[in-house]
């Protein structure tokens, strides 16, 4: 069995633990801090922002990774350990504030993997079949996903209220504990190599490809404008529906949003939907001039955004979670996968660290100027000025429309798998 084999296989069956820890990252763990901590605006914009943290320590960790000599697979591995111990502390400890900060921990840990297991992804993907691949490993991942998502909030609304007094529903906890831990045995054994090819000491040398490279430059110009477009409205997503009635008139729904419409809404039908649009935008990734699909999937983000904000039916809810299923699936690609078209071959670990640098930038920033911005502009109006930043972002990324055409056949110093 070759590397590409070995690694899909091993991809596909870490594929089940990803879809169940996306479902804390992007929904449970703010639903909890909400419905039963009932933290403030700051806390809950902290567990949003969480995972900047391990984006920010991107270019640290490919840097420590390299000096000390692991293969990538060894590094990613020991990282989801960590968070798995994370995990098991808040299962079995019952503090708010260490709840706040085991989450902080955690999925530092966990965003620090990305720039290492995009490298393997590099190594052992060839390049025309590298989005088929990810798309169709993400199939799992998104089935998992929608299946225990729905599963959970369907737990969370009929369980038994006295769970509620110890603070939190532990067997959560429990639960993305031993996600991790799947997660870390999958990776130790996915074939990888050590880092090479990062000179100097400093710990954010990578970051000198801003500078050297100016597409690169460029697209992350633009990626930072229409990321924090979309950013700052996700968290608050959860927030439009879990805390309607502490808002304005926007906020007042048309029905109940218990935890398992909740789910629904932001778990299943989006999930769902990725399930079936996945496999299309992996292979419009292998062929697609890149800046055309991003510009593409920013409209679907927009629209989404748009219709949600200015819903207050379940039918507007459900339309805006298709259409973020859409954009969302597409998303994953071009946003795991970009920095292959582009950089070196020795070189993606150290691009996807930049990349994810910018990203924990703004995946930091984004919550907190959201949950500012909406104590003053109602929810309708602040979906439109977030659409207007990602169109404009978008309209700016396609005047390198030429280099994108070029990344469509790969960038030519790629390199294919010779083993």
């Amino acid at each position: 069995m070759n590397r590409t084999e070995i690694t899909y296989r091993l991809e596909r069956l870490r594929a089940l633990a990803s879809g169940i820890l996306e479902t804390a990252f992007t929904t449970f763990l703010l639903l909890i801090a909400v419905q039963w901590f009932g933290f403030g605006a700051t806390a809950k914009a902290g567990i949003a922002a969480a995972g900047a943290l391990g984006f920010i320590l991107g270019p640290v960790v490919v840097s420590r990774v390299t000096e000390l000599g692991w293969t990538t697979a060894q590094a990613a591995s020991r990282l989801a350990l960590g968070a798995a111990s994370c995990f098991g502390l808040l299962a079995v400890v019952n503090d708010r504030w260490l709840f706040i900060g085991g989450v902080i921990v955690a999925t530092t840990l966990a965003t620090a993997v990305i720039p290492l297991v995009t490298q393997i992804y590099q190594e052992n993907y060839p390049t025309q079949r590298r989005g088929k691949y990810f798309s169709r490993t993400a199939m799992i991942r998104i089935t998992s996903a929608a299946v225990f998502g729905l599963f959970a909030g369907w737990i969370l609304t009929n369980g038994n209220d006295s769970e509620k007094l110890d603070g939190y529903p532990h067997w959560l906890m429990f639960i993305f504990s031993g996600s991790f831990a799947w997660a870390s045995f999958c990776l130790s054994r996915l074939p990888a190599r050590p880092l090479t090819g990062t000179e100097g000491t400093h710990p954010f040398r990578s970051l000198r490809f801003v500078q050297e490279d100016k597409l690169f430059r460029h697209i992350l110009v633009c990626w930072m404008l229409f990321g924090i477009g979309n950013l700052m409205l996700f968290p608050l997503r959860v927030e439009y529906l879990a805390n309607a009635s502490e808002y304005t008139k926007d906020y007042q729904l048309t029905f109940e949003p218990t935890p398992a419409r909740i789910a629904l809404i932001l778990v299943f039908i989006p999930n769902v939907v990725k399930l079936v649009c996945s496999p299309f935008w992996g292979n419009l990734f292998d062929r697609m001039n890149f800046f055309v699909l991003r510009v593409a999937l920013n409209l679907f983000f927009a629209t989404s955004l748009i219709i949600f904000f200015n819903s207050e039916s379940m039918m507007g809810l459900c339309l805006a979670a298709v259409l973020f299923g859409i954009a969302n699936s597409g998303g994953e690609v071009a946003w795991s996968l970009w920095v292959t078209k582009f950089a070196p071959a020795k070189h993606v670990a150290d691009y996807m660290s930049v990349h994810v640098f910018f990203n924990g930038i703004r995946v930091f920033l984004s919550p907190f100027l959201g949950f500012w911005l909406i104590g003053f502009i109602p929810a309708s109006s602040l979906s439109l000025f977030s659409a207007g930043i990602i169109l404009a972002s978008s309209l700016a990324l396609l005047s390198d429309y030429p280099a994108g055409e070029k990344a469509k056949r790969g960038s030519a110093l790629t390199e294919e798998i010779t083993d």
